[in-house]
């Protein structure tokens, strides 16, 4: 059975449960499915290998932070066909996140709001169960790794915690993402303003020349930003990024805007708006970012992929790479391919 078809009859079934429980009920299974050897009935993407960052990418669709938080599922998640696996976002010590529930489906909009909180294991956690995949141990493709703050350490204090998982991570990680754009974590966004990004990179830099030399490997670092900054926050974030010679940035993180979802269940819950309410938001970002970054660094863009057509238009709008989660919740696996071979056309 085609696993399009297959996920239009399982799909109500996870739809008629709370958001989370569907998650923790489906990573599971998946993993299982991988392990009985099932996912290779998914059709996968033909190669289209893009270098981006130094790193060859088998084709340009990934998976964005968010789904594998602790990296318990990283082998059954690359058996979908993705050219990239973003996992995360980790902090340093474990943390439950915030109060459930915290997910909220909203079908009329093809949107996700949650409030996780970065609930996680913590970074030591995380990086046994990279070691343990098959994906890290064999080297089978690009794994990405998120790191954040943990919610109890003061935001003055926040580049510790960034520190103290990028010395962790660093050295399984095809590339570590700095997540300062989580609208979960009280006051995080504020890492975005000039001179508290501008402290931020460049003790991040620092470090990631140490580890350079130490591991005798270099890793890039992107910075993942949300889209609900003005466009003189925009030429900051840029021009940050160029003169601390950061590898990439990622555009965007979910929005706390609610106007596409006003009026619908659960469109005033707290929390990050994701889906196709944030398609254009983010696309509006990554216009501005490539008119003041050129070709100087990649931008990977996320944001309401639900179809081949829109992660055309990422690409489009100045992406150089796309990553999916909401189109995936709601679109199922099929989408991978499906945006691979659009981006396969067009490119």
């Amino acid at each position: 059975m085609p696993a399009k078809l297959l996920y239009s009859l399982v799909r109500p079934f996870l739809f008629s449960m709370d958001a989370e429980s569907a998650h923790d009920l489906t990573l599971p299974s998946l993993r299982r499915a991988h392990a009985l050897g099932l996912t290779r009935l998914v059709n996968k993407p033909a190669s289209d290998t893009r270098q981006v960052m130094g790193i060859d990418f088998p084709n340009p669709v990934g998976l964005a932070a968010g789904l594998d938080k602790d990296g318990r599922y990283i082998d059954a998640l690359a058996s979908l066909g993705f050219g990239s696996i973003e996992i995360g976002t980790v902090t340093p010590r474990a943390q439950a996140g915030n109060p459930k529930p915290r997910m909220f489906r909203l079908p009329q909009a093809n949107a996700i709001i949650n409030r996780m909180g970065f609930n996680n294991g913590g970074v030591d956690a995380f990086v046994a169960n990279v070691q343990a995949s098959r994906f890290y141990q064999d080297k089978q493709g690009v794994l990405g790794l998120n790191i954040g703050k943990n919610a109890d350490t003061p935001i003055e204090r926040a580049a510790e915690d960034y520190l103290h998982c990028l010395q962790k991570v660093y050295p399984y990680a095809s590339y570590v993402t700095v997540n300062i754009s989580s609208p979960n974590t009280k006051n995080l966004r504020q890492l975005q303003g000039a001179d508290e990004l501008d402290a931020l990179l460049s003790q991040l830099k620092d470090a990631q020349q140490r580890l350079a030399d130490q591991h005798k490997r270099y890793v890039p670092i992107t910075l993942k930003i949300a889209p609900d900054i003005d466009s003189e926050q925009i030429k900051n974030i840029a021009d940050a990024l160029l003169r601390h010679k950061i590898d990439g940035v990622i555009a965007t993180n979910t929005t706390i805007t609610r106007d596409a979802v006003k009026g619908l269940h659960h469109g005033e819950e707290p929390g990050g708006l994701s889906g196709e309410p944030v398609f254009e938001l983010s696309n509006k970002v990554i216009r501005a970012l490539k008119s003041e970054l050129g070709d100087a660094l990649p931008i990977i863009g996320v944001g309401g992929i639900f179809s081949g057509a829109d992660a055309a238009t990422k690409m489009q709008a100045g992406a150089a790479l796309v990553q999916v989660y909401s189109g995936l919740i709601y679109r199922g696996p099929a989408l991978v391919k499906e945006c691979a071979t659009a981006l396969r056309k067009s490119t």
